[in-house]
């Protein structure tokens, strides 16, 4: 199991389209996600559904935990911590 955590740059955090570039690019990878906001564990989900990374409400500011485990865990983590790194949005 790898993780990381980053610190969301885009002004208007998680909306729905980031959401859903980060869904998308989530879903190609077979090893088990998921995201935890600002450390806490009740409030985490699976990135590979859109309604879930929406039901967190992911603000500027706020601290994303990304785990990834599985066979592919190095690449999923490092995409995904890519796009949140440079913003999805910009």
């Amino acid at each position: 199991m790898k993780e990381c955590t980053v610190v969301i740059t885009n002004k208007e955090g998680l909306h729905a389209r980031p959401a859903s570039l980060f869904t998308k690019a989530a879903a190609k990878y077979q090893s088990e996600l998921k995201l935890i906001k600002n450390g806490d564990t009740g409030k985490s989900c699976n990135p590979k559904s859109i309604i879930s990374i929406l039901s967190l409400g992911v603000q500027k500011g706020d601290k994303l935990t990304i785990y990834a485990d599985g066979q592919d865990e190095a690449e999923a983590l490092k995409e995904l911590q890519s796009l949140l790194e440079h913003g999805i949005d910009k």
